[in-house]
């Protein structure tokens, strides 16, 4: 079955570390011949929240944000990468998931974390699961902490602890399951 997926990763800060996390995932979702869409709020530079997508008239959102509905749109379910700002997500991951809610519906979300320290990020994951769930994509269980973000990965993207390796395998079939399983269900219809 093919899968199109989009990867959102949440730092918009000087030197950002977690950015390595979120290529891993993406080239590890591509090993599994995955279309992924990349998305960077950098690259996309969105205004603060002050209308949704959905509350513009037809052809008045902004260029960047219609391009996002529609990669959104297309995805069979998201994976998230965020690191963890005073125990929650990054303000500029915040104000990305804002914009859009419609495009979110019945599709899986997947979480990834990471941080400096020992943790990964899970105090993040755990509020971004509550705001994933209100928005329509229900996180699988799993989530995926990366901890010592600075020192995880080799120049080639290459974890330097086993464990994440077999970790993000299990952590990934269980997110693709639900993609596939979500996407099937799908294209017999919605609730509403």
């Amino acid at each position: 079955m093919e899968l199109n997926i989009s990867l959102l990763y949440g730092s918009v800060r000087t030197n950002r570390k977690g950015i390595v996390v979120a290529r891993y995932l993406e080239k590890k979702l591509i090993e599994r011949k995955i279309k992924v869409n990349f998305i960077d709020p950098l690259q996309y530079n969105l205004p603060l929240l002050d209308k949704m997508y959905r509350e513009y008239g037809e052809k008045e959102a902004p260029e960047t944000m219609g391009r996002l509905a529609g990669m959104f749109n297309l995805s069979d379910g998201f994976v998230i990468v965020t690191g963890e700002y005073n125990h929650s997500i990054p303000p500029a991951l915040k104000n990305l998931l804002d914009h859009f809610q419609r495009e979110y519906y019945f599709k899986p979300s997947a979480i990834a974390s990471y941080s400096r320290g020992s943790f990964g990020g899970v105090r993040a994951a755990m509020h971004l699961r509550e705001i994933v769930a209100e928005l329509g994509m229900p996180a699988i269980s799993s989530t995926q902490p990366f901890p010592m973000v600075n020192d995880l990965f080799t120049d080639n993207l290459t974890p330097k602890n086993e464990l994440v390796e077999s970790g993000t395998m299990r952590f990934l079939d269980e997110f693709v399951w639900y993609a596939g399983a979500l996407k099937n269900r799908r294209e017999q219809g919605v609730p509403y």
